[in-house]
């Protein structure tokens, strides 16, 4: 999997995020029931949009159009006020693009499943007159389906097909009107810069492999890409469970990236902020600290809080300069100003749970001399609240 930048926005590191998933053309929330069931408890909360005109809103009156639907789904979104991991199939995927754009900082990740260009498809007028055919006939809609899929069984399409059944005749064209012409902003790089997966089918003679590479992708900062074996338009339909997998996958990555990210930024941003509440959020109960600065360890999160929100308020000026991740470990480098203009220069190594807290803080300071004035004084300021034996006295 490729790593990914994250939103920096100061969040819960572990507020649970929720499943939204939209459809696609003449589909209905329904059609990601199988991929429900496969994620397990994970997807438990699952928003199932339905969107105007189809599904559960067939009938719906417009008028319609991406920006609309975008919006119709936005507002749910919003009302769910928590992290959220959008996933769109087909015209779907356009406005899963649409929302992530306008709700970045809400959305942990975006998945784009046999996904219409944002842009739009482009095809001609003698083309079109196939899918706006398709308005009234349910005939014409099953023989689409099944070749545009390749493992979709009787029972399945028949399922998947009573779907569009339920769509205004008229409606239809306008639907598909809508996903060939696109949106204006899939002519510019994405708006949405988190973790992106895109996944289609390998017998997809719709959103080919071609598609992706030259109109979709190319839109996205390092998008995960992935195919599904036995599948056509319609994987989460036709193969849920591999569909499901991928998906977990995927997602077991980007959590592990961001537990690293968002302990990080919690550390430099509560040096920023010198708040001993932004510290607290970043640690484990039974945290551990060392340090040069220190006669011996601080442990458990009220003292090395205390410490850590002490020695943010004697610097005069910190940066940090490098850094590196290894595994769940974080190393920070680091140069700063005290005692009016005395410089200090570090390592920071931070060490944390599978749950992105941090267990264990090293901080390594030079010079010698700088690193004992520097204990003296947080032993002054944390004087009633930690006990002195843990900090060097003054020459």
């Amino acid at each position: 999997m490729t790593s990914h930048n994250l939103s920096t926005a100061h969040e819960s590191a572990y507020a649970p995020s929720t499943f939204v998933f939209i459809h696609g053309f003449l589909d209905g929330s329904a059609a990601l029931d199988a991929v429900v069931a496969g994620l397990g408890d994970r997807a438990a909360d699952a928003l199932r949009v339905d969107l105007p005109g189809m599904g559960k809103r067939a009938g719906e009156p417009g008028p319609h159009s991406l920006d609309s639907f975008a919006e119709d789904v936005a507002t749910q979104v919003r009302a769910l006020a928590r992290p959220i991991i959008l996933v769109g199939q087909s015209m779907g995927a356009q406005l899963a693009e649409l929302v992530a754009g306008q709700l970045n900082e809400q959305v942990r990740a975006l998945v784009l499943l046999t996904p219409v260009p944002l842009a739009g498809t482009e095809l001609p007028d003698e083309v079109m007159k196939t899918f706006h055919a398709l308005g009234g006939s349910p005939g014409a809609q099953r023989v689409l389906r099944r070749n545009f899929s390749t493992s979709l069984d009787d029972e399945r399409l028949e399922t998947l097909s009573r779907l569009g059944d339920g769509v205004e005749a008229a409606a239809v064209g306008v639907f598909a009107d809508m996903w060939n012409r696109g949106h204006a902003l899939g002519a510019q790089h994405s708006r949405y810069k988190g973790p992106v997966l895109i996944v289609r089918g390998e017998a997809d003679p719709f959103v080919t492999a071609e598609v992706i590479s030259s109109a979709v992708a190319p839109r996205f900062d390092e998008p995960v890409i992935a195919s599904l074996g036995n599948a056509g338009h319609w994987p989460h339909v036709e193969q849920p469970e591999a569909f499901a997998r991928v998906l977990s996958e995927f997602l077991a990555t980007v959590d592990h990236a961001r537990s690293t990210a968002v302990g990080r930024h919690d550390w430099t941003h509560a040096f920023e902020q010198k708040s001993a509440t932004v510290f607290a959020e970043a640690f484990a109960a039974d945290i551990v600290l060392e340090a040069s600065a220190l006669a011996k360890p601080v442990i458990g999160a009220e003292q090395v809080t205390a410490v850590m929100a002490a020695a943010s308020t004697i610097y005069e000026a910190l940066a940090f300069t490098r850094e590196a991740t290894s595994g769940l470990r974080t190393y920070l480098e680091w140069e700063a100003q005290a005692f009016g203009g005395d410089k200090l220069f570090g390592v920071t190594i931070l060490s944390k749970n599978e749950q992105g807290e941090v267990v264990h803080a090293a901080i390594h300071h030079r010079p010698l001399g700088g690193a004992m004035k520097f204990s003296a004084e947080l032993g002054h300021r944390v004087n009633g609240r930690v006990a002195a034996a843990h900090f060097f006295s003054a020459a």
